[in-house]
């Protein structure tokens, strides 16, 4: 085989589907090593983490709180009709603790996180591509992924530990209403029951998806943001994968944490 046609193989396999997919992958892993190499060792940027964590927390907290109170009360409720049928209906509590505090509150905090915060961070790590500030850092001797992705990973990890924390006690109370107001539940027994199935360590496992979920997210915004290409319609373009790429790492790591916590807690 002559040598341009073998370029022209070689070329042919680097644009096949494939190829790019398992590319990309690398890519995103080898960019997960740098960030957590320099979360670890190089000086942190505080300011800009608090900067980041405050914006986050401001464009997810009311979606997360009105996202939360429905889906809660929706799922409590459904709980409650397949115990109400069975003539045990106070154990309504035992019911919601389960829900909200195992799935519900992790799942929808970083939801919420991922489509608010994630894509507001790849929407400015792109503009800020496009217009080759990234290019210019680099210029000057700054890395960005020090000077910007490590502080807003760290932020979009924290603050979808503390959403999740705010939407399991909305849950709970929803959770109460939906049951003692509306179902007859005894309000004691709800609260009394609480514990009966979900103890610290459940919200503790609650707390560390919460925080895988966050820090997907937020690696891939800042990932999908540093690798925009194409002006304007290549921003919008890395802001959609970012929604549809940070879903499928959630609920990958979802079920591989949930069945890891059910392995360790019986064993």
């Amino acid at each position: 085989m002559s040598p341009a046609a073998r370029q022209l193989a070689r070329d042919a396999v680097r644009s096949s589907m494939p190829f790019k997919t398992f590319s990309t992958f690398g890519d995103f892993y080898a960019f997960v090593g740098k960030v957590f190499a320099q979360m670890f060792t190089r000086k942190f940027h505080f300011r800009e983490f608090v900067s980041q964590a405050w914006f986050i927390a401001t464009v997810s907290f009311w979606p997360a709180l009105l996202v939360a109170v429905p889906f809660c009360v929706v799922c409590v409720f459904q709980i409650n009709q397949v115990l109400i049928q069975i003539g045990a209906v106070d154990l309504a509590g035992a019911g919601a603790a389960v829900a909200v505090v195992r799935e519900i509150g992790p799942i929808v905090s970083v939801l919420v996180v991922a489509g608010a915060g994630a894509t507001a961070i790849c929407a400015d790590l792109g503009s800020r591509k496009i217009r080759e500030e990234i290019d210019a850092l680099v210029t000057l001797g700054i890395d960005p992924i020090e000077r910007l992705v490590v502080p807003r990973v760290v932020a979009s990890t924290l603050v979808g530990m503390a959403l999740n924390g705010m939407v399991t006690i909305v849950g709970l109370v929803g959770g109460y209403f939906c049951s003692v107001v509306l179902q007859g539940a005894t309000p004691g027994l709800y609260l009394s029951e609480l514990t009966l199935l979900v103890g610290l360590p459940d919200f503790l496992a609650s707390e560390l998806k919460a925080g895988v979920f966050g820090l997907l997210a937020g690696l891939t915004a800042c990932y999908l943001g540093l690798n925009a290409k194409g002006g304007p319609k290549g921003v919008g373009e890395a802001v959609n994968q970012t929604v549809v790429f940070a879903f499928m790492l959630l609920f990958a790591a979802n079920s591989v944490i949930t069945a890891l916590f059910f392995q360790f807690k019986g064993a």
